[in-house]
């Protein structure tokens, strides 16, 4: 059996699961920015059926502005919020045995390092080798760095537009039905294969998300930071109930 699962999306809705299901997916791990884990799980549960798995999944962005940490987790127990110093992330994951994934390594300033990966490489259960936002210089670096690290890879599509969808995806050789079988396959290093499109089709892919970055990072940066309040996922909103006041990095 060949399980195939977009592992990091930022969209869901009729359109994605409709996407989705059309292109063969099996599977997507459903992790918006700034979003708190339960409302995740509630969205991710509502989508899901027996012919697409929706998993919740939660990217932390911990550290400081000037050297931010992009981490994807998987099977929480309890809620991460964002804007934590990398090591309590990280602390956190590992006491709830979570599953962790590192998407985009060494890119820009939001990404783990070499360091990083040898440093928590019995926390890390895979590094992603293919984004589509990278430009091919950025995917050979990713794959280089899984190899020397000796950590598995996976792929997904880091969507944020539906058009992108399983642009790329990582193809499990396993029978996987459930959320908790495909964490199993991610920490226990089942046999798989990066699935990617490197055409026409997949530099089109880059250039809408690389738009939609461009995107993110001004006017909605802007609306996040100063028009909309709190983040849902800023360490001291109320919703954590002061668990992680202390450790706030701003």
């Amino acid at each position: 059996m060949t399980f195939r699962v977009d592992c990091h999306v930022k969209v869901l809705d009729d359109r994605v699961v409709e996407r989705a299901k059309r292109i063969g997916l099996d599977a997507i791990v459903y992790a918006p920015h700034f979003t708190r884990l339960p409302e995740i799980r509630e969205r991710a549960a509502a989508y899901s059926d027996e012919e697409l798995l929706v998993v919740p999944g939660r990217e932390v962005f911990a550290g400081t502005w000037r050297d931010r940490k992009h981490i994807l987790a998987i099977g929480l127990t309890d809620p991460v919020p964002d804007f934590i110093p990398f090591e309590v992330a990280m602390a956190e994951f590992d006491r709830q045995d979570a599953t962790v994934l590192v998407p985009h390594p060494e890119f820009a300033n939001v990404s783990l390092t070499e360091a990083d990966l040898r440093a928590y490489a019995n926390v890390i259960d895979a590094v992603e080798i293919f984004n589509p936002r990278h430009f091919p210089w950025d995917n050979r670096r990713a794959r280089e760095l899984a190899e020397r690290c000796s950590l598995p890879p996976f792929t997904s599509s880091y969507a944020h537009l539906t058009r992108s969808v399983g642009v790329a995806h990582t193809a499990f050789d396993a029978t996987i039905e459930t959320e908790a079988d495909l964490l199993n396959a991610l920490e226990d290093r089942i046999a798989r294969r990066v699935v990617y499109d490197d055409g026409l089709e997949g530099w089109a892919t880059t250039a809408a998300e690389l738009g939609h970055l461009v995107y993110e990072n001004t006017w909605k940066k802007i609306d996040r930071l100063f028009l909309s309040g709190t983040e849902p996922t800023h360490p001291q909103h109320i919703a954590y109930e002061g668990r992680f006041d202390d450790v706030a990095v701003y």
